[in-house]
């Protein structure tokens, strides 16, 4: 109990001195010089139904009788030269567009859109009625991902919606977890997170001797596959790729002591992680 209490506290110093608010679904981290900011678009009751061979004892010890959220996030990093979007969520009601400008930043003023991979509640800003909504961005996702949804399995809607960036989409491949990884831009490095998507892309960010990974889609239902990590969900594409995969970050963020952040981890979205058991621990970054 006091080494939890010890982390939150120390983590929770982290925070920036910018805007950070639970009610309005924004939380404030920093990593050197970078400010990253977790925005929620949304947050509902969360459907254990879409895990994978998980039995009702296994959902019993995990989920609160009184039930669980189901967030969708999106980060929002301030780095010394430029305004990067990780993700933008589904594009409902620009909410994400109206927590950028909150903290300061006009879609005009976003210099960098990464993408984790093309399911809709991920991309889903990126266009409206055929226009750009971030026209100086450069828009970045795996070369495997785009391959996949925009050529041999087509997601007419991913295809919509980095239409209009036509020469300013650029794709890469990303590095193996382990292995010497190469920055994408300066202080961000992408990580192979295949099995949820064919190309689904992690990404560590470092600055100033600090790190933080912005994980994807790589859990679903925070609370049972942090501790189980073998139980996949629905939406995984490849069901034993993912809990493979998920497994490996973890334990990773764990050894490496690496605030890891999800697009689908309630408020604030983002903790550090712990070995416990078979599993893992999770410790929200705000947790005193």
């Amino acid at each position: 109990m006091k080494r939890t209490m010890l982390m939150g506290l120390i983590f929770g110093a982290m925070a920036v001195g910018g805007y950070t608010d639970e009610s309005d679904g924004i939380f404030a981290y920093k990593a050197g010089q970078f400010e990253i900011y977790m925005l929620n678009e949304s947050e509902r009751d969360g459907n254990t139904s879409i895990l994978v061979s998980a039995d009702a004892a296994l959902i019993r010890r995990y989920i609160p009788a009184s039930g669980f959220k189901h967030a969708t996030n999106a980060f929002l990093i301030k780095a010394p030269s430029r305004n990067i979007l990780i993700d933008n969520g589904t594009g409902s009601s620009g909410i994400i567009l109206d927590k950028i400008r909150k903290l300061g930043v006009e879609p005009e003023n976003i210099d960098t859109i990464l993408l984790t991979h093309l399911h809709g509640d991920h991309f889903g800003s990126l266009q409206r009625d055929g226009r750009a909504v971030f026209p100086k961005a450069t828009v970045y996702l795996s070369d495997r991902e785009y391959e996949y949804f925009t050529k041999t399995n087509v997601n007419q809607g991913a295809v919509n919606a980095l239409a209009p960036y036509g020469s300013q989409v650029k794709t890469f491949t990303p590095g193996a977890l382990n292995s010497r990884l190469t920055e994408i831009i300066p202080g961000i490095s992408p990580i192979a997170a295949y099995g949820h998507t064919p190309g689904h892309t992690a990404y560590l960010i470092e600055n100033g001797g600090e790190k933080f990974i912005i994980a994807g889609d790589i859990l679903h239902i925070a609370l049972v596959q942090f501790p189980a990590p073998n139980i996949s969900a629905t939406y995984d594409m490849d069901a034993s790729m993912a809990a493979a995969m998920r497994a490996r970050l973890l334990d990773y963020a764990a050894m490496n002591k690496i605030p890891l952040g999800g697009m689908h981890i309630a408020y604030p979205g983002a903790g550090m992680v712990e070995p416990e058991g078979s599993g893992f621990k999770f410790i929200p970054l705000n947790q005193k």
